[in-house]
């Protein structure tokens, strides 16, 4: 059983609206081998070794469902197994996943197996040692080659799996605020390997790094941070605090320690989660061994007095103390008949001790610090404590060092709930923990004694949200809230658009809109990502790396991403929801490339825009592969857009009381109409009168201004601000280059346009027609190398007859085409279409071809070029003086080396490259759209 390829989804995509894996696996002559076959010991080993695996329902769902399968009579396959496996692994590693699918494809013992992650990196580990496990569990004459050898120890793996995951996952308290987060459906992004978290969308966004949030005063936490500023401060209010000597050298720590007064406790100055503290220290002996135990973690030490008592974390949150706990240090007890290295074993036997953050609890290790404690109390690991004796392994009360910890927080004393808060709002934090030492949490310090000895800035929450005693306490929504505030959304509209031909037009119409209406636009499209109409990053950005810039951006407050099929199939979408999505059309384009190859495959691709929205899905009805998407939509509202008005089942949805965009025939020609929920017909705009239309010539363009009017409606923009956009908006090359760009300087009329699919040519042949010509028309043509031959026949064929003179070249990317496949396939397939030999010509370079075509060109010709290289082409049109030589153009930017910072937190994927064009800007190039 070997991989043959992985795809990492990061969003939505055609298996989940969640992220998951998927790897192509080849079972080889396993395919003969399934479960039943295999027999029972085999599904008893793996049971061993993983009896999590029991609660997995899988088909029948509930729990036992998979063993079921695998113990009937058939059984089931190892693809099948492995999806499991992976999925057990990872939640024996504190994940929380469960989804998973394991289908056959076109070769024989092939698969494509399927299953959910929530840490990328942590996911395809799980898959790597699954295979592992499998294979070692294999009858040895049907291991591979490959197989882990005899002296494999899963324990061992299993543990150092655990490990992995939990350094790279998320913290226990960044991941309680994730959570409550997402119950309040707001988005969130990690922005790096550890734990800075972005929360929000765009201008809407705070960040929090574990329990430091972006509100949180950086002087609060440097104070927080420093142990000597922290007690004058609390003491200078009136706050109980221990007396504290801050000491750099072992002389005068002990001199501070007979001017304080034994015991004393002694720590480091800007120490954290108890690391170097050594608490009711008796001599000067255990003094210095605690002072060089402090030194490890920094120069200054405090030397503070004992206060005896129980150690309690108080957090407040917001000014307000939300949950207290009594810490415990990681302790057994005595029985009298075992030892204390037993009596730890069986302790760590206990199901919620974990390692590190995996569970509630931590498992107790022994280190130098228990056996020094041991060795204080004349015991060692050995030694068997007497029943009901309590022994301490742990001088703090840490959860990550094995303590326990006991929720309080319905007994705290007024005084002490008054007390925490005074001290954190002294410090300045908004989040802080006050770690409290008393006898009895339920009296009041003024009472009974008591001392603040430290108050953290980034205090955490495992103790607070799974207590090892007592009622958890939802710690991470008061601080969600506070950040977010009922009344304040996290979120800024964004709308989904995609479809075969027509995204980039239509996305940047809707920008266009949006800018006009007051907003910060970011735009994702095929040209590239621009942010309030300024370009940031050039070429084809439609993939999930753009939709993370825009919407990381803290100055958009709308977002328009057009998202394409390539980036979708690589790893999924770069959002979990818009709040409007719209689909164009479905045409044959791509077909033949990544597992897609046919129509109703490419429609089940886009339809995952569909999916995500929550508000309105916009479909074309004209389109019945895009209609039949409104049965998937989860979306509040369906809208609907037809160029028909007779549209049956359009009728039928305006009487409902649905939304639709039409087009109706008036006196004055096309009419852009509007039907809302009530019922009213809104008259919207005359298409001669939208620019992009060329007078209502381009009636794709048309189509385009009536999806995004219809966008631009569901994000609540008004209508006057929808027909302003459409007025000014044009098809010149500053607002849509490549997209029906007109040249009138020269003697002839020169359009240029990125189609690069039989429909768009179509399109794109139907809109010069519709010019009155007086000379000849001309057409530079051309087709990506990566389409299917019958795909660029087609092409030619439906050029044929539109023009009196063709040049077919290629473009400077074969795309793994010989030089010359394309013109000429292209040139064939006009020959069969009857078009006469003198009228073909077959230019290999592009800028070679659309310079003969420029000067083929004469007063009241049409010269069409269908460009591949579009800043290119234009230049060339725009310099292009008639009867004199070619103005010499760049030639195409060639790849570079970048190095890895070039991108900060973003990630281009396998088929992305990222260069730089002659005037330094970035450009990130789909090698494959």
């Amino acid at each position: 059983m070997k991989i043959l390829s992985t795809t990492v989804f990061r969003g939505p995509n055609i298996y989940a609206l969640f992220p998951v894996i998927r790897h192509t696996i080849d079972l080889g002559e396993l395919e003969q081998w399934p479960t039943a076959r295999l027999g029972a010991k085999f599904v008893d080993d793996l049971l061993e070794r993983l009896p999590g695996l029991q609660e997995h329902g899988c088909s029948y769902g509930v729990p036992g469902g998979f063993i079921r399968r695998m113990r009937e009579d058939e059984g089931t396959w190892l693809g099948h197994v492995l999806e499991h496996v992976a999925l057990e692994l990872q939640n024996i590693a504190g994940a929380r996943v469960s989804f998973g699918k394991t289908r056959s494809i076109d070769e024989p013992g092939q698969y494509d197996m399927v299953y959910e992650y929530e840490g990328e990196q942590v996911g395809l580990e799980a898959g790597r040692l699954a295979i592992d496990l499998l294979h070692h569990l294999l009858p040895k004459d049907l291991q591979p080659e490959d197989a882990p050898g005899s002296d494999f120890d899963f324990d061992k793996q299993r543990d150092d799996f655990i490990r992995y995951a939990q350094r790279r996952a998320l913290g226990p308290s960044t991941a309680a605020l994730v959570k409550a987060a997402e119950e309040r459906n707001i988005p969130w992004l990690r922005l790096n390997n550890q734990s800075l978290i972005q929360l929000g969308h765009g201008r809407r966004q705070k960040r929090i790094q574990a329990t430091i949030t972006g509100n949180t005063p950086h002087v609060a936490v440097e104070l927080a941070s420093d142990k000597e500023d922290t007690n004058k401060l609390l003491g200078d209010l009136g706050l109980p605090i221990p007396r504290q000597i801050l000491v750099y050298r072992l002389r005068r720590a002990q001199q501070a320690a007979e001017r304080i007064g034994y015991p004393v406790v002694v720590k480091p100055l800007n120490g954290n989660h108890g690391r170097g503290v050594t608490i009711d220290i008796q001599t000067p002996e255990q003094l210095e061994i605690a002072y060089d135990k402090a030194r490890n973690h920094g120069e200054g030490i405090v030397v503070e007095s004992y206060v005896a008592g129980f150690d309690h974390r108080l957090l407040v949150v917001n000014g307000s103390l939300v949950a207290a706990a009594k810490r415990v240090p990681g302790h057994v007890k005595g029985d009298g008949k075992h030892t204390i290295e037993e009596l730890v074993e069986k302790i760590n036997q206990d199901p919620r001790r974990g390692v590190g953050h995996e569970k509630v609890l931590t498992r107790l290790e022994f280190d130098h610090q228990a056996d020094r404690l041991l060795e204080f109390k004349g015991y060692n690991r050995r030694s068997i404590p007497p029943e009901g004796e309590v022994v301490y392994l742990r001088s703090t009360a840490n959860l990550s060092t094995g303590g326990t910890a006991i929720d309080v927080t319905d007994i705290i004393h007024p005084d002490n709930r008054e007390m925490a808060e005074r001290a954190i709002r002294g410090i300045g934090l908004d989040v802080g923990g006050v770690d409290f030492i008393t006898t009895d949490i339920s009296k009041s310090y003024r009472e009974i004694g008591g001392g603040i000895c430290e108050v953290n800035a980034a205090p955490g929450f495992r103790m607070h949200v799974a207590p090892s005693e007592g009622q958890p306490r939802d710690v991470a929504g008061p601080v969600i809230d506070m950040l977010f505030p009922k009344e304040i959304s996290s979120r800024i509209p964004i709308a989904g658009i995609t479809g075969t031909n027509g995204k980039t037009t239509t996305a940047r119409m809707l920008a266009h809109i949006l800018k006009l209406a007051g907003n910060t636009v970011g735009l994702a499209s095929t040209d590239g990502v621009y942010i309030d109409g300024r370009l940031t990053v050039e070429g084809d950005m439609t993939g999930p790396l753009a939709a993370k810039m825009v919407l990381s951006d803290p100055s958009v407050d709308a977002a328009v991403l057009e998202t394409a099929r390539g980036g979708m199939l690589r790893s999924g979408l770069g959002y979990r929801q818009s709040n409007v999505s719209a689909c164009l059309n479905v045409d044959a384009d791509h077909l033949g490339l990544r597992g897609i190859d046919t129509l109703d495959q490419l429609a089940e691709v886009k339809r995952v825009v569909i999916e995500v929205a929550t508000d309105t899905a916009i479909l074309n009805a004209d389109d019945p592969l895009c209609l039949k998407m409104a049965d998937y939509s989860k979306a509040e509202k369906l809208c609907y857009v037809t160029m028909n008005r007779a549209h049956t089942l359009v009728r039928e949805h305006i009487q409902a009381g649905g939304l639709a965009v039409v087009l109706e025939q008036g006196i004055n020609g096309h009419m852009i109409t509007l039907y809302d929920e009530n019922g009213h017909h809104i008259p919207l705009l005359w298409t001669h009168l939208i620019p992009a239309t060329l007078e209502g010539r381009a009636l794709h363009n048309v189509q385009n201004a009536m999806f995004a009017a219809a966008l631009a409606y569901n994000l609540g923009v008004d209508l006057d601000n929808i027909r302003h956009g459409l007025r000014t908006f044009d098809t010149t090359y500053f607002q849509a280059p490549g997209r029906l760009n007109v040249y009138d300087e020269l003697p002839f009329k020169v359009i240029m346009d990125y189609a690069h699919n039989p429909a768009a040519v179509k399109t794109i042949c139907d809109v010069v027609d519709r010019f009155q010509v007086s000379g000849r028309k001309i057409v530079v043509l051309s087709m990506p190398g990566d389409r299917r031959d019958e795909d660029i026949r087609s092409v030619a064929e439906i050029a044929a007859g539109h023009f009196d003179h063709y040049i077919c070249r290629r473009d400077d990317n074969p795309r793994g085409r010989g030089e010359k496949e394309v013109p000429e396939m292209l040139a064939e397939g006009l020959r069969d279409a009857n078009v006469g030999e003198q009228q073909i010509q077959v230019i290999v370079d592009e800028q070679e071809a659309n310079m003969t075509a420029l000067k083929l060109a004469r007063t009241g010709d049409l010269v069409l070029i269908l460009a591949d290289a579009v800043a290119r082409s234009w230049k060339q049109i725009i310099y292009f003086k008639p009867g004199e030589e070619v103005v010499p153009i760049q030639p195409k930017t060639p790849r570079v080396d970048v190095p890895p910072d070039i991108m900060g937190e973003f990630e281009l994927d396998d088929s992305m490259e990222l260069i730089r064009d002659s005037r330094g800007v970035r450009i990130a190039r789909d090698v494959e759209d």
